[in-house]
């Protein structure tokens, strides 16, 4: 099966996106949009789809005379001791709407102390989660979350976790060789989700896109049965599309 995701612009960088918080939280009374243009440096073409993603989430509002101001979810993410436990509930939110909207298990992946880790996942009776038969953390060369991961990694990051975790074989697709390993590893163009068809387990298709929120290294990904593998080039792309509110909330 030969599938080749086009790219996609996911609006990957929070940069600008912080900016336009900062820039509503300090208009206790409410700002306009051309405001916060003015303010922010960021054009109104961008400004609009940024505005209106936040709304949807939360994180501002806009009142009767078209002002923004911060919402509910800017509020409680910044409420002291509880701020760890509403992130946690904000991101298994967005990722069991993403899980909907894509019609696919979802799943949070981070590169913590040098090991790969899924931190959070939305799955169902309809979009199963993969059967982890080998542990993902010894898997990382054959799975679109590992991938993915060691994309945001140097050469000795990764040579540094092959050295604790080897290459085996999981299936007849999963590469072998270090050399080719990192061959498509750096020729991975940044805006293309990364894929795992059937290199991990058999009977499972997998993509995962990274999530830039700082110097943290993570990754957003899905995976789909096979019988739905025709599904997985347009799943990808909409997770890709879809990034923006989870990296926004990592980086908060």
């Amino acid at each position: 099966m030969a599938l080749k995701p086009e790219p996609t612009a996911p609006f990957h960088s929070v940069q600008y996106v912080l900016r336009v918080l900062e820039t509503v939280s300090k208009h206790g009374g409410g700002v306009t949009d051309v405001q916060i243009a003015r303010e922010t440096g960021l054009p109104t073409g961008h400004l609009a789809p940024m505005l209106a993603m936040l709304r949807r989430e939360g994180y501002v509002e806009q009142v009767a005379d078209g002002a923004y101001v911060i919402g509910d979810s800017l509020v409680l993410l910044g409420s002291g001791a509880t701020r760890k436990e509403a992130l946690e509930a904000k991101l298994q939110d967005t990722l069991t709407e993403l899980r909907d909207s894509v019609g696919a298990a979802v799943y949070i992946s981070r590169y913590i102390d040098g090991e790969v880790k899924i931190t959070q996942f939305a799955d169902g009776p309809r979009t199963p989660k993969v059967n982890e038969w080998v542990d993902f953390r010894s898997a990382a060369h054959a799975s679109a979350v590992g991938k993915c991961l060691l994309t945001q990694l140097d050469v000795n990051g990764r040579r540094d976790h092959l050295s604790r975790h080897k290459i085996a074989r999981l299936t007849s697709r999963t590469i072998t060789s270090e050399r080719l390993l990192f061959s498509k590893l750096d020729s991975q163009p940044p805006t293309v989700p990364v894929l795992d068809l059937q290199e991990y387990a058999v009977g499972t298709v997998c993509a995962a896109v990274p999530l830039t929120a700082g110097s943290a290294v993570g990754c957003l990904a899905l995976s789909l049965p096979i019988e739905h593998a025709h599904r997985l080039r347009s799943a990808a792309d909409t997770l890709n599309r879809k990034a923006a509110p989870v990296v926004l909330s990592l980086a908060i």
